[in-house]
């Protein structure tokens, strides 16, 4: 399905997500932070019960493993910091987005005030409705059936807001106003089609998949290799619980509107209430 996107703009709809490749992002928070501590817990567990078993031979695998277990803890981290550099990156760009689409639609919504009547009481009303669907759209599920009834609103919002738009310039071809106006209007649309794709522009599931096994087998290794020393294994447990959490803000970071890491619409909302005033231009004659 195909949206309204004047000059070249980014399609303002993106289809909803499915398959394998979704599989953490539909789940919930819950249900995430059960399966992360689940698989690295579980492979933690499993690797220290293996090393108890293998103890009478720690005077063989002391210093492979040793070795083999430094070397994989490491690549891990690596992995790891990658993994949330991407997801901090997502997450500062969709911050940027909705700072950005704000400062459109205030923009536009100044220079409605100088068109001429109808136009002008017709756009002002759609801005203040556009305004409102993006506010909802903070906080739809990216690809759920709520975000694409939203996404599907604000097109037909940016079609009518079109159509006036044209209808001024129609009636005043040679006039400043106008011409201004459609330009603030094309770069509103274009603001959101960026905001809607960065909302659906996630680290890939790979790298997440990744993380977690490579986490989990590294933190395995680990128990088992104190385990076949006879060592304690709190310190283990310590860094397990540590690679939990981060790995828990990794993929919170890449849910926007879920979790306790989400993208603020504060500067929606503050446009939003300084809508409610009167138009601080009077219309042209």
């Amino acid at each position: 399905m195909t949206t309204f996107a004047p000059a070249g703009g980014v399609s303002s709809t993106a289809p909803p997500s499915t398959g394998v490749a979704e599989m953490f992002f539909r789940l919930t928070s819950v249900e995430l932070a059960i399966l992360l501590f689940a698989a690295v817990f579980g492979a933690t567990g499993i690797g220290a019960l293996l090393g108890r078993r293998h103890r009478h031979r720690s005077d063989a695998m002391r210093e492979p493993f040793a070795v083999l277990q430094g070397a994989l803890l490491g690549v891990v981290g690596l992995i790891l910091a990658f993994g949330l550099a991407l997801a901090v990156g997502r997450y500062e760009a969709r911050r940027a987005a909705v700072v950005d689409e704000a400062n459109a639609i205030g923009t536009t919504y100044l220079r409605a005030q100088m068109l001429s009547e109808p136009q002008r009481g017709r756009s002002l009303a759609l801005l203040t409705r556009y305004t409102d669907l993006s506010i909802q759209l903070s906080k739809a599920i990216p690809g759920s059936a709520d975000a694409g009834r939203i996404l599907a609103a604000a097109a037909l919002v940016e079609r009518q807001l079109w159509a006036l738009a044209g209808r001024s310039v129609a009636a005043a071809p040679v006039d400043t106003v106008p011409r201004l106006y459609i330009e603030s209007l094309n770069a509103m649309i274009d603001s959101d089609g960026v905001r809607v794709a960065g909302l659906n522009n996630r680290v890939p599931n790979a790298v997440l998949l990744l993380e977690v096994v490579g986490a989990a087998a590294g933190l395995a290794l680990l128990a088992f290799y104190l385990a076949v020393l006879g060592r304690g294994l709190l310190t283990v447990l310590l860094a397990a619980g540590l690679v939990t959490m981060l790995l828990l803000v990794t993929f919170d970071l890449d849910r926007p509107t879920r979790g306790l890491i989400t993208v603020p619409a504060t500067p929606l909302t503050s446009l939003r209430t300084s809508m409610a005033l009167p138009p601080a231009a009077a219309a042209t004659p």
